[in-house]
């Protein structure tokens, strides 16, 4: 039986505590029930995974070496379909020992990755609403590599991979989170 939202948002709140990592988790899951949407995929699945993505990141106290192990462990456990348990755990491919390869997880890693240049960009604004952001804004930022430094741009250009420019891609997950912004706090 498939975990419902519910289901996912207690676990999540259980292993997660910070407000910031929750709307990162919330943005994610929103982007990627757009780009389910989009590639005509499981709206479940992909939104379940990018809730799910960063459920261990407390638990291993940062720990990139270990990051999406344990959330692997956990989800298994629960028994989540093992291929979002695979996507979770390859949107950090350094504990994974191997390169993403299916569009899947390939959208996961992009999709959760530009959703903290997004709020970056926000929050540079006046009113640091998502609202004020622009596709424009956001694709300019990516250029800016002192801006929101911990960002990586080689995973948020994996949109390409999954045959969808950045333009579109940085509009697609912008709008995800401007429609959940109260949500978000942005």
């Amino acid at each position: 039986m498939a975990m419902t939202r519910d289901e996912a948002v207690a676990l999540l709140k259980q292993h997660v505590r910070d407000e910031r990592m929750l709307n990162h988790s919330y943005a994610a899951e929103a982007v990627m029930l757009v780009l389910a949407r989009r590639l005509g995929q499981d709206e479940e699945k992909w939104g379940l995974a990018g809730l799910l993505h960063d459920l261990d990141l407390e638990l291993v106290l940062g720990n990139l070496t270990v990051h999406g192990l344990e959330a692997a462990r956990i989800l298994t456990e629960k028994g989540v379909d093992p291929e979002v348990v695979e996507a979770v755990k390859m949107h950090n491919e350094m504990v994974a020992g191997t390169k993403r390869a299916t569009v899947f997880q390939h959208a996961l890693a992009a999709g959760e990755t530009i959703t903290g240049l997004i709020a970056a960009t926000a929050l540079v604004y006046p009113d640091k609403k998502l609202a004020s952001v622009k596709v424009k804004s956001v694709t300019k930022r990516m250029k800016e590599k002192a801006f929101a430094a911990s960002v990586n741009r080689e995973t948020i250009l994996e949109c390409e991979r999954i045959g969808i420019p950045l333009d579109e891609f940085a509009g697609i997950a912008l709008k995800a989170m401007q429609d959940i912004h109260e949500q978000l706090g942005l």
